[in-house]
């Protein structure tokens, strides 16, 4: 746990500070306190201050604007300042990078905190009393506030979809800063919370495939560039799929005896393990690559550390080899180069196919094939369904119910993953809130042309799945003092496919087409032409229901005993009871042990946050 000291505010209120982080402002009606680790705030010499976690990878040009400003350092961090005292909350909209920063604006009297447009990096606040906290991880509230409580909304929120939606938390009375957004506390104590940047989903028909695909190859590259400043080398997480494996080839074209790849196997069977892959990227580009075998054990000697570094539940079981990798890489590099973004960004869920395949039928039926939101035709989608070869138990349970619905209403089906909870969950517990009604505002944003259900589906997951698999690289990455850098989340980028025709990024049913036909030449063919890429797969299934496992033990001791039996929101007892039952890629396991460790982890330690903060009260800084 953190160690916090005592401190006076300049109004003689009293407030708490970590002793090397950064803020702590007390001011007329609320005090405001950040929590966070790091450098010390940097100042511009006009008592403006900034407290600041990230990279501006357009510093060098943005300084060049600001070439009236004296400069006493030459970090990005003063580039902000200068930035802000220029051309005020607009700087943000200048930015290129990632960042969760808080500045005191001397002049408004006011507190600024702001967040990257995508939620690379994380920020997170409370009130308690009047006094404004925040801080970029979510334990360093805690002992602030007056209980520790699961907030019932946004746990049926990641009941359904395994992260939260609309700023919440899964701590009642934390919040997140959405990305894009930056947050004001005013010298009254107001607090506002404003979007400086959005996506729009505009397409451009005036321009042809070639001219998107010359467009999307140009940016990748600069932004590979922009994210190779740094003054240490760099490493890059190399999975074997095609956006990390770009990625790092592009990279080693630039650093081509510098630049180093870590990838992780599960060496159980050839599903688990796509190092193979990852290997020929490497031999092709000319990096060494370094390799981690994950066993079942590291998962039970891992878990427990990586549900405390995540903060709360997440999507997936990812988290976890990734913690072991960047475990790997810590020793090699300190900054990592990495795919993400790419899915959402140019359309690589596999359920976009499934979503579209239906619609197919659907329209084939109705007529409608032509009706803007078919992008493709069954004709065309057939040759590209062998990458469902592995989805038939998904493919059967969602054609179960609802078949040729509304399209939100089967997108929905398709995410959603609580309604076969209701022996586990205590649903009368939870309230009325719908998650459904959530999705829908977010899926039907004002910001998406209403013809094109691919722009809808990749827009959901832009804006809710994207932050939360964000979340999980920066802190997986974060535990091990490793900073992630993702290229393929760059403005000029994103802006960009945001504007090109489903039709094109989507072609025949092909995912992520438009990346493939602008970058495939980068990557052996093995790596262009994969379609069973499944992320980051764990055996946990085959772990959990093998007799003598070393994993179904540790699962079945945390979900058995009398903590785990005692809980309000959950029946433990009947999770145990279905494990075996579990399909092969299933979540339900991974998501109530993840919830129950969470649960340990912060819950059931509230006293010890507690104690935390009145062992140090009256303590002087």
């Amino acid at each position: 746990m953190n160690d916090l000291l005592a401190h006076r505010g300049p109004d003689g209120e009293g407030s708490w500070v970590h002793p090397r982080g950064h803020l702590a402002l007390a001011h007329r009606r609320l005090t405001v306190i950040d929590l966070d680790t790091g450098d010390q705030p940097m100042t511009d010499g006009h008592d403006n201050w900034l407290t600041y976690n990230g990279e501006i990878y357009n510093y060098r040009e943005l300084r060049r604007e600001l070439d009236d400003h004296r400069f006493r350092t030459h970090s990005d961090t003063e580039t902000i300042l200068h930035g802000y005292r220029e051309w005020g909350a607009d700087v943000l909209t200048r930015l290129r990078g990632m960042f969760a920063f808080a500045l005191w604006d001397e002049a408004e009297q006011a507190l600024v905190l702001a967040r990257d447009p995508f939620g690379i990096k994380p920020m997170y606040w409370t009130v308690v009393d009047d006094i404004f906290y925040f801080a970029s991880e979510v334990k360093a509230l805690l002992p602030f506030l007056k209980s520790i409580e699961t907030d019932p909304e946004a746990f049926k929120d990641y009941l359904a979809f395994q992260f939260c939606l609309r700023g919440r938390t899964m701590f009642k009375g934390v919040h997140e800063l959405p990305p894009g957004h930056f947050l004001r506390v005013d010298a009254t104590g107001g607090i506002s919370t404003q979007r400086y940047w959005e996506i729009y989903y505009e397409p451009d028909f005036t321009h042809t495939e070639k001219y998107f695909e010359e467009a999307v190859r140009s940016l990748v590259r600069e932004s590979v560039a922009l994210h190779l400043r740094a003054d240490v080398p760099v490493g890059s997480y190399v999975s074997g799929g095609f956006d990390s494996s770009v990625i790092a080839s592009l990279a080693a074209k630039i650093h081509p005896h510098e630049l180093m790849g870590f990838t992780g196997k599960f060496p159980e069977r050839a599903a688990y393990d796509e190092s193979e892959f990852a290997r020929a990227v490497a031999d092709r580009a000319g990096f060494p690559m370094q390799e981690v075998a994950i066993s079942a054990q590291d998962f039970v000697e891992t878990i427990e550390d990586v549900v405390y570094h995540l903060d709360y539940p997440v999507a997936g079981p990812g988290s976890f080899p990734q913690y072991v990798v960047s475990r790997l890489a810590a020793s090699h590099r300190k900054v990592l180069l990495g795919g993400q973004g790419g899915d959402e960004v140019f359309g690589g869920y596999t359920r976009y196919l499934i979503a579209y395949f239906e619609q197919c039928i659907k329209g084939a039926i109705d007529g409608t094939m032509n009706a803007g939101r078919f992008v493709v035709t069954y004709e065309s989608i057939i040759p590209n369904l062998t990458a469902l070869a592995s989805y038939k138990p998904l493919l059967k349970e969602f054609f179960r119910d609802g078949l040729f619905d509304e399209i939100d209403a089967r997108y929905f089906r398709l995410i959603n993953r609580s309604p076969d909870l209701r022996r586990e969950v205590n649903w009368d517990n939870l309230g009325d809130y719908s998650p459904y009604e959530s999705f829908r505002d977010v899926f039907h944003g004002s910001n998406v042309a209403k013809e094109s259900y691919f722009d809808s589906m990749t827009h959901f997951d832009f804006k809710t799945l994207l932050p939360a698999l964000l979340h999980v690289e920066d802190r997986m990455s974060m535990a091990h003092g490793v900073e992630s850098r993702v290229p393929l989340l760059d403005r000029p980028l994103v802006e960009l496919a945001a504007t090109i025709p489903a039709d094109v990024k989507f072609r025949n049913g092909s995912m992520k087409h438009i990346l493939r036909q602008a970058l495939g030449d980068e990557l052996p063919k093995s790596v262009v032409e994969r379609k069973d890429k499944m992320g980051f797969p764990v055996p946990l299934q085959e772990w959990v229901v093998a007799q003598r496992s070393a994993v179904r033990d540790f699962v079945t001791q945390i979900l058995t005993d009398d903590v785990a039996r005692g809980r309000a929101l959950v029946d433990n007892r009947a999770v145990v009871a279905g494990m075996d039952a579990e399909p092969l890629y299933g979540r339900r396991v991974w998501g109530f042990l993840c919830l129950e460790l969470w649960q340990r982890a912060f819950h059931d330690r509230a006293a010890e946050f507690q104690k935390l903060l009145k062992d140090k009260e009256g303590v002087p800084v």
